[in-house]
């Protein structure tokens, strides 16, 4: 009887020994800092708004986001890279990693070294939007225009070397075109210009441009991506529309810094993609013409490398700078 207590004894030491070892085991224990690098109200922060309540929702704890804006999102990932590797301070980031090594000199993080990833969360089209004052119904008629009236047309962008800003300056090379570049600093601020008369276009991603396109706010000309979205069918591609060969789309994936114990980015990528599996999150992302992906960490590292070695050719092929 002696023996059979000190087993069980030793068995619970043993459980105790082993969930205090494992630091996911009462993970999260308070609210976990969700940065956005963009401001409120672009396509981004639209994600980490509905993946932060569902996260709160099946974890217990709030998932507060802040956005940390600047430098095309470098400014909230080198925050990010810098935090506390304890799973507390994770990051919805976009392309720009990806696309910002090739454009700025001075980053003051690599984002393969001091990022880990927790899943690649969707892809997601940009759409070419104008102000309904525009004279232009399609992009053929926006590409006489502009030829017309050589650099009196601009675009907004959510930053120099924003995704906005690399499917701009691949339409201008592609379709021959002098417009000028109108760099915000985020997507919101950018969308809500063009909508407002002060700019005349943007190539915004679909995500946050749909609402106002479905509302007569923007006029959509042509989606970015190789195949039309199942979000605007009724919208064609830049190919379709005029501008053979363009093919451009962004991404949405979840990061924490380095050093993450593995625990706890492993349980942080079960609860996301339980999170885009979920029939209302599913609903309400592809509604706005995200492709919902969710991987493993492993293949969205791999597919960081592969994106990064991608756009910097991409990038110096097509002469863009961030100036």
């Amino acid at each position: 009887m002696i023996a059979r207590i000190a087993a069980v004894l030793l068995l619970m030491n043993v459980s105790v020994a082993l969930a205090q070892h494992n630091p996911a085991s009462d993970y999260p224990d308070r609210p976990v800092r969700f940065i956005v690098p963009w401001p409120p109200g672009g396509g981004t922060d639209v994600f980490a708004r509905v993946i932060g309540e569902k996260l709160h929702q099946s974890l217990g704890q709030p998932f507060v986001v802040e956005n940390r804006p600047g430098a095309a999102g470098n400014i909230g990932a080198t925050y990010v890279a810098r935090a506390t590797p304890d799973g507390y301070t994770i990051m919805l980031a976009t392309l720009t990693l990806a696309t910002n090594p090739a454009l700025y000199k001075n980053i003051e993080f690599d984002a393969v070294k001091d990022l880990a990833p927790i899943t690649l969360i969707a892809g997601v089209p940009h759409m070419l939007v104008v102000n309904p004052s525009v004279p232009a119904n399609n992009v053929k008629e926006l590409i006489a225009l502009a030829k017309a009236k050589p650099g009196k047309l601009n675009y907004s962008s959510a930053g120099i070397g924003s995704p906005f800003h690399i499917a701009g300056e691949l339409f201008k090379e592609m379709a021959g075109v002098n417009i000028v570049h109108v760099p915000y600093k985020g997507g919101g601020p950018a969308i809500m210009d063009v909508a407002g008369g002060q700019i005349d276009m943007s190539f915004a991603n679909l995500v946050a441009v749909l609402p106002l396109v479905k509302s007569g706010k923007l006029r959509a000309l042509a989606v970015t991506s190789s195949k039309r979205s199942s979000a605007a069918p009724d919208v064609p591609t830049m190919a379709e529309a005029g501008v053979p060969g363009y093919d451009f789309s962004s991404w949405f994936g979840a990061f924490a810094p380095a050093g993450t114990p593995h625990e706890i980015i492993v349980k942080l990528n079960h609860e996301i993609i339980k999170a885009l599996q979920s029939p209302e999150v599913a609903k309400q992302l592809t509604a706005q013409g995200a492709d919902l992906v969710a991987d493993t960490p492993e293949e969205f590292s791999a597919y960081l490398k592969s994106e990064t070695a991608k756009w910097r050719k991409v990038i110096k092929a097509a002469g863009i700078e961030p100036n």
